[in-house]
């Protein structure tokens, strides 16, 4: 079941985003925050997809949102990154400070 478009933010790879995902365990529901950096937006209209890639006790754990998706209740921006890419694939070769983003001054 599609929903129709919520008000999310404008953002790109390269961007430090929180997902507030909605999870079902049975009768109970919670909602988990996901924080991690955009490397792909894909996809466009209903199937529009991005990945969220973020260090989990020292291991890259990266995860694929549909951006229309009902269970999400909500998208924060934490902060702009500054990238040249629209895919950011070659940070996962990268550790520790190398994996770095710089952050767009606004």
């Amino acid at each position: 079941e599609l929903v129709p478009k919520k008000e999310a933010p404008v953002f790109k790879a390269g961007d430090t985003v929180t997902v507030h995902y909605k999870i079902i365990e049975g009768s109970k529901e919670r909602i988990q925050q996901y924080q991690g950096v955009v490397i792909q937006r894909s996809g466009s209209g209903a199937t529009e997809t991005f990945t969220v890639r973020k260090i989990s006790g020292n291991i890259g754990v990266e995860r694929i949102f549909p951006l229309r998706s009902p269970f999400i209740e909500k998208i924060d921006l934490n902060k702009r990154g500054v990238v040249r890419r629209a895919k950011i694939f070659y940070i996962r070769g990268l550790r520790g400070k190398k994996a770095r983003i710089k952050e767009k001054r606004v």
